[in-house]
């Protein structure tokens, strides 16, 4: 299955922002914006937290391709200005969950090999690795960056 339309301009963004050591402010950003995601709310919630154990190094077991196409969805997800603005009410959503179905399926293996990873955790260690904490400067300092 093709990408979305209007997708492939948020791949170089998104490994920009990895590279430039930019995910927690795209994580806040998800965090402020998924409360309006209704029955797509645990799956955005599973992308964090593979990201958050990403960003912590807990979890490496991912493609570079499929991290990137993770973090191009979330942006997407995050811009007001895609496809259709989120501003439509109404409508505003619909490539947002359109764009979000399609990242979960193309990356559904890798998803299924951190669920499985997840499930051998102890609880209190996943409290931690996928904890957001209070602000984007928080997480940056927890891991030791200016």
């Amino acid at each position: 299955m093709s990408a979305p339309w209007n997708f492939a301009r948020f791949l170089p963004l998104a490994e920009r922002l990895l590279s430039r050591g930019r995910l927690p402010a795209l994580l806040f950003a998800v965090a402020r914006k998924g409360p309006r995601l209704g029955q797509l709310r645990e799956d955005v919630r599973l992308l964090q937290a593979l990201c958050l154990a990403w960003w912590r190094g807990e979890y490496r077991a991912i493609s570079s391709k499929a991290l990137i196409t993770i973090v191009a969805g979330l942006l997407y997800f995050v811009s007001p200005l895609d496809a259709i603005p989120d501003w439509l009410l109404g409508v505003g959503f619909l490539d947002d969950i359109a764009v979000l179905g399609w990242v979960l399926k193309t990356v559904s293996d890798e998803l299924a090999r951190f669920k499985a990873w997840r499930a051998a955790q102890a609880p209190e260690r996943l409290r931690v690795v996928e904890r957001l904490p209070d602000s984007p400067d928080a997480l940056q300092l927890e891991r030791g960056e200016p």
